[in-house]
């Protein structure tokens, strides 16, 4: 082997490897941007892999009709990558937040650049398999390949998407499909044509792709600020989402992947149900356990009652729990209620852990997400249940936050029927919250189960009993004595249907979900 080829070889293998680490990267960064603006991520991930593994066979078909010159082709195929890579994210927030059809640009994206990436491999085995035999071409172009695509798979969501966020990421995946044409026109300069041309192409795009990385502060809050209607005041990438804040006047809201949790204006009225219905109606205070509420809004409600001796609050993102505990928003929002001597914080997985647990909890309060993904979906399951009633006291009672009985009908009575088969006897009640609309909770336990839900006069009286006891009504803002038999009331167009159980293996629940998820959005 000459000189010439000891210096080409190692270039193209690295040209493989950082091609493989492209590819997975951008299929990452698509089905990231549209479960971010979708939702169901195991939806839009396997919509956009599928799509692009398909595109790519399209590529690595059409990479037979590339005959003279493969190199210099090959230099065009990631110039072009690398532009459209680098404009990816900033093109498609654009056309969600300005257009009817953003679905089209997102397909329009994993096609061009699954295609594209099809074609590298196949023009990069061809012109390595000029400098070796064929098995070792296939087998060294094969093992960079699947080395690359491990790094991508990594790096992407432990690295790059907290760390930089999706603008800057989709810049530096171009970036690095810049430095592969930088570096292979400059190697092969004797196969390139318009030398000088490319090299200029590449220098300025690399020298915009950086400056989009540097000043994207500037672009990207005006852009995001589309999307939510009020102004935003905070955003961060975590590990496992994304968490942002806006302020109207007084009014502040959060929003997890693009989806409302609170508003500072009416939050009271879902923390007050979702909290006073169960521990009202527990004969117990003694452990509470929290599952989701890293917001701390449900500690504050759970502080009225001065029997609580322990709270243990599971929340998967520790920075959802940092914002809860330090940032002064929420802590005036909370009254500093995640500081109390009697809240220990598990930043842990909530099936995870109560499938772990020894612990026996006098009250539990789900207050997760709405199940519109199967890792969300699992929590609202059969499975889930019969494990929580296994860390229940013998009298003790749970909730759960069961999305609206008005917009998504079919999925709070599912949620109702799933929790019927772990509990007798389950309490169906609705609370009226503006910056959501009706909204439902399901109440079960132990301790209800001679109370059905069609013959609630007795629990009502328990409830308002209870709440007198420890004076609640001197303190709540929507719950009185008048409302709380309402609640139990469900009107005609809200009222139970027949649905199939959410388990583990079917997650019925998500598809109920899915299905009038555009019911209020």
């Amino acid at each position: 082997m000459d000189k010439n080829i000891r210096l080409l070889y190692p270039t193209l293998l690295l040209s493989v490897f950082v091609i493989a680490t492209c590819g997975i990267l951008y299929e990452l960064l698509l089905s990231s941007i549209s479960s971010y603006f979708l939702g169901n991520s195991i939806l839009q991930f396997s919509i956009t892999i599928g799509l692009f593994m398909f595109f790519m066979g399209v590529g690595s078909y059409l990479s037979k009709y590339f005959e003279d010159n493969i190199i210099d082709v090959f230099v065009n195929i990631e110039i072009i990558l690398g532009f459209l890579g680098g404009i990816s994210a900033l093109t498609l927030y654009f056309a969600y937040a300005f257009t009817l059809h953003y679905y089209i640009y997102n397909v329009l994206f994993i096609g061009f650049l699954g295609t594209f990436v099809g074609i590298e491999i196949p023009l990069v085995v061809r012109i390595i398999n000029q400098y070796s035999s064929l098995k070792e071409t296939i087998a060294k172009v094969l093992s960079f390949d699947y080395v690359g695509a491990l790094v991508a798979s990594l790096v992407f969501p432990l690295l790059l998407l907290p760390k930089m966020g999706i603008f800057k990421t989709a810049f530096l995946i171009g970036i690095l499909n810049l430095f592969v044409a930088f570096a292979n026109t400059l190697f092969f300069k004797e196969y390139i044509k318009a030398f000088k041309l490319k090299m200029g192409v590449i220098f300025t795009l690399i020298v915009v792709f950086f400056g989009g990385i540097y000043f994207s502060d500037i672009y990207t809050h005006p852009l995001e600020q589309k999307v939510f209607r009020d102004p935003i005041i905070f955003k961060k990438h975590t590990l496992y989402q994304d968490l942002v804040m806006t302020r109207r006047n007084n009014d502040y809201r959060l929003y997890i992947n693009g989806s409302i949790q609170f508003s500072s204006t009416d939050e009271y009225r879902y923390h007050e149900s979702l909290v006073n219905f169960p521990m009202a109606a527990a004969v117990s205070h003694e452990k509470i356990l929290i599952l989701g509420g890293g917001d701390g809004l449900a500690i504050k409600e759970i502080l009225k009652y001065p029997d609580v001796k322990e709270i243990h609050l599971v929340d998967l993102d520790p920075e959802m729990t940092k914002l809860g505990l330090n940032n002064e928003i929420f802590k005036r929002l909370n009254k500093n209620s995640m500081h109390d001597s009697r809240v220990l914080i598990f930043n842990e997985d909530a099936f995870n852990f109560v499938q772990n647990s020894s612990e026996i909890y006098s009250v539990v309060i789900i207050d997760l997400p709405d199940p519109n993904n199967t890792g969300l979906g699992k929590l609202y399951s059969t499975e889930f249940y019969q494990l929580l009633s296994g860390r229940m006291a013998k009298d003790g009672v749970m909730i759960t936050q069961a999305t609206s009985p008005y917009f998504a009908r079919e999925a709070y009575w599912c949620i109702y029927h799933t929790i019927g088969e772990a509990f007798e006897h389950p309490v169906a009640f609705n609370a009226d919250v503006p910056s959501f609309g009706i909204w439902g909770f399901v109440m079960a336990g132990k301790g209800l189960d001679h109370l059905e839900r069609t013959d609630s006069t007795a629990l009502t009286q328990r409830l308002i009993k209870r709440m007198e006891k420890y004076q609640i009504f001197d303190s709540t803002r929507y719950l009185n004595h008048n409302m709380i038999p309402r609640m139990l009331i469900f009107p005609e167009d809200m009222d139970e249907v027949p649905t199939k159980i959410n388990k583990i293996s079917t997650q019925t629940l998500v598809d109920y979900y899915l299905q009038s998820a555009g019911n209020w959005q």
